[in-house]
């Protein structure tokens, strides 16, 4: 074996197969470099390399890079226009520029570099994947959400999501300005919140969802108490009195998980003006229909759906499957009353994301059936 660059290939893969990544980054920034090279020199003494002195220090920063450094993903993820990656097994690698997605050159070497990677990533914060435990999410420092999943679930091979925080907007003047919403859909937004009415916020996958929610909520008064609860701390509201509380998934090692729907319950007992769910989809949905209904107005949470009333639909579906024993027309009915309006978000073809609608929220009964009053506040265009 011979050259500096087969002999990095070699002793990174020694490193990798036979460290912890966590336990190398526990040493912290500044001390994981000097323990990975000095596990590189090991493994060069134990084996009659034949390099200069020279080449050995080269063989050693290669490696350093190459277990430290993301790989192929460096520079896509310290391009700022670079809203989210998307690796599709080892040469396949997408991005996604002002909401349009597009293919990119990176490339990693094999499976196993993209593991180490996934792994690199997701040692600081104390996750783990591996055969028993193919899935996982994950929060950067930076607020970035990270989705992985490796074989055996991952068919063609280990598949990485990042979605990047991306400073876009923190007010509503901001998303004016961008377009995403008229002065007149700004002033609607604004009044739906010192007016404490409970509010769904719709819309698709990467539709601004969540930055619409922090803009909004960045109107509320200074002194209400604002608890934010979600599966992956992500909201950047800004707020003198802001309390964030983010579930936890139950690890192989034994630690129990925290759910969502015991975060909204112990919420309650934190003494909020304002619950915010960053994202409801399951039993939770029961959960904060009761808090909507018993004082706790001025509550925001986003929802993933179509449209409007497809919002209300999956909320009142999720409640059913909670298993509470309420029939359809009492749920339909604590829904209409909880929900004050619905604020409906759509991403266009050339990747704009803007408020398509807002409409208000109320019921009216004709015999035993409970049904929705949708009023339409705000249209775009109109």
């Amino acid at each position: 074996m011979s050259g500096v660059s087969t002999w990095v290939s070699h002793v990174r893969d020694r490193v990798w197969s036979e460290c912890d990544p966590a336990a190398i980054m526990r040493g912290g920034d500044d001390e994981a470099p000097r323990i990975v090279a000095a596990l590189a020199r090991g493994f060069l003494d134990g084996e009659h390399h034949g390099l200069a002195s020279v080449d050995v220090d080269h063989v050693v920063a290669g490696v350093v890079a190459a277990t430290l450094g993301l790989g192929p993903l460096q520079p896509l993820l310290a391009d700022e226009s670079v809203s989210e990656v998307m690796v599709n097994g080892a040469h396949e690698v997408f991005v996604e520029r002002a909401g349009r997605i597009e293919r990119t050159d990176a490339r990693f070497d094999d499976d196993a570099h993209l593991l180490h990677v996934i792994d690199r990533i997701l040692a600081p914060v104390g996750r783990r994947i591996d055969a028993l435990a193919p899935m996982v999410d994950a929060r950067l420092a930076d607020g970035s959400r990270v989705n992985a999943v490796i074989p055996p679930l991952a068919v063609d091979g280990p598949i990485l999501t990042i979605r990047r925080f991306v400073h876009v907007a923190s007010t509503l003047d901001d998303l004016v300005r961008l377009g995403s919403v008229s002065s007149i859909g700004a002033l609607e937004l604004e009044r739906l919140v010192t007016s404490r009415a409970s509010v769904l916020v719709s819309g698709g996958t990467s539709t601004g969802k969540t930055t619409l929610l922090a803009a909004a909520l960045a109107t509320a008064s200074p002194d209400d108490r604002i608890v934010v609860l979600e599966d992956s701390a992500e909201l950047p509201l800004v707020h003198p009195h802001r309390v964030r509380l983010e579930s936890r998934p139950a690890a192989q090692e034994g630690t129990a998980g925290v759910s969502m729907r015991e975060l909204v319950r112990n919420a309650l007992r934190m003494r909020p003006d304002r619950l915010i769910v960053g994202e409801v989809r399951g039993a939770e949905a029961y959960d904060l229909l009761q808090a909507l209904n018993t004082g706790h107005r001025g509550s925001w949470s986003t929802i993933h759906a179509n449209g409007i009333e497809e919002a209300l639909l999956r909320l009142e579906s999720m409640v059913l499957c909670a298993d509470t024993g309420m029939p359809q027309v009492v749920v339909r009915e604590q829904i209409a009353r909880a929900v004050d309006a619905v604020v409906q978000l759509e991403r266009g073809t050339d990747g704009q994301r803007a408020i398509a609608a807002i409409a208000t929220i109320d019921h009216a009964r004709r015999g035993d059936v409970s049904e929705w009053c949708i009023e339409s506040v705000y249209e775009a265009g109109r």
